[in-house]
């Protein structure tokens, strides 16, 4: 049970860090305005809180482990968001990470 939880919270951590990022992004880069980019920072604090809602208690295993969900997520955020194409190189580098996660995360201990 504790497993799936702590990949839903990573799928929603991942939605607000990599939304919030895409917002400012829009906002300032694309010229869409500050509410977008407002928008955005309200969404990456709102990551900062979900991330402490993970079972395991070391925020350097958490925040070392979201870095390869946040990999594999903001390739797929791409494809939808912004119609990006990703290469073999990006789904096998993504894969890679989203393995990394899985070790870190879910090894015995």
């Amino acid at each position: 049970m504790n497993i799936v939880k702590s990949v839903m919270l990573f799928a929603v951590a991942a939605v607000f860090e990599i939304g919030g990022a895409w917002l400012v992004w829009q906002g300032i880069r694309e010229h869409r305005g500050w509410l977008w980019a407002g928008a955005g920072v309200i969404a990456l604090g709102a990551y900062g809180f979900v991330a402490t809602l993970q079972p395991d208690a070391n925020f350097g295993r958490i925040l070392a482990a979201y870095g390869g969900v946040f990999v594999a997520g903001s390739l797929l955020w791409a494809m939808v968001a912004d119609g990006f194409r990703p290469d073999r190189w990006d789904i096998a580098g993504s894969s890679i990470a989203l393995i990394g996660v899985a070790v870190i995360m879910y090894g015995p201990r």
